[in-house]
């Protein structure tokens, strides 16, 4: 049987899920975000949606969000007395797809970060308190923003510093709440709707998991059960690839 299963491996590859150039990219990202950050990170457990790591009553309301953001600050080490936190109101930003009762929205209205009186200042939007794993996703890129920005880690100008901030929330630990909230599909009273969070697609995130996983020594992570369907697949096919084509060091 294992002969078999080397010819056929020998005859189909495993192939990554995403291009050449992403590739490179992300494993390069990956391996300067060890460097700046440090290999500790990948020691300790992944942030996951549980009571775990998740302890306090979740209903929604302002106190609620502050709650996760300030355990958010913890797992990306920012001392909360730094920043400012701010809930805005939900502007209501959303969009209908030409023909169809489909509207989409996207992540320009999910949160944003900037320095106002010599201090970081991370926003996000009342919207996302009704999807608990999205606020999640959006606090933690924005967190991610004070670590490479605030600190200056990064030029502000730096041409993939969002994409980049994305990888840096893999780096801690929180890609799962990143690339189960890429993208979203539902349906409710006003017909079906689409959103996309984040910057980078969920093949891109489901490599950069598993660069992460590689990193880890797992080739079968018992946290993968977390992801949502397509990035779980994406994960599984690029440890399969890292297996044979092991990622920049």
């Amino acid at each position: 049987m294992s002969s078999i299963t080397g010819g056929v491996m020998a005859l189909f590859p495993p192939k990554c899920p995403v291009g050449p150039q992403e590739r490179v990219w992300i494993e390069e990202s990956m391996a300067w975000l060890a460097a700046e950050f440090g290999l500790g990170v990948l020691e300790r457990a992944p942030v996951l949606p549980t009571a775990e790591f998740f302890p306090e009553p979740y209903r929604g309301d302002e106190e609620s969000i502050r709650a996760v953001i300030a355990r958010l600050c913890g797992y990306l080490e920012v001392a909360p007395d730094r920043l400012t936190v701010e809930i805005e109101p939900d502007d209501g930003e959303q969009a209908m797809v030409d023909g169809l009762r489909l509207n989409h929205s996207s992540r320009s209205a999910a949160g944003h970060y900037r320095r106002e009186n010599g201090r970081p200042v991370i926003a996000v939007t009342r919207r996302q308190a009704a999807r608990p794993v999205a606020l999640v996703a959006t606090a933690a890129h924005e967190l991610g923003h004070v670590r490479l920005l605030d600190e200056q880690r990064i030029p502000r100008d730096r041409r993939d510093h969002e994409p980049l901030t994305d990888l840096l929330t893999v780096h801690f630990g929180l890609g799962v709440f990143t690339a189960n909230s890429a993208f979203n599909f539902s349906r409710n009273d006003r017909g079906w709707s689409y959103s996309r969070l984040g910057y980078l697609t969920e093949r891109m995130l489901g490599y950069a998991l598993a660069c992460y996983a590689h990193r880890r020594g797992e080739a079968k992570p018992g946290w993968a059960r977390h992801l949502t369907t397509n990035p779980r697949a994406h994960l599984k096919q690029g440890l399969r690839y890292l297996g044979q084509h092991p990622p920049i060091a």
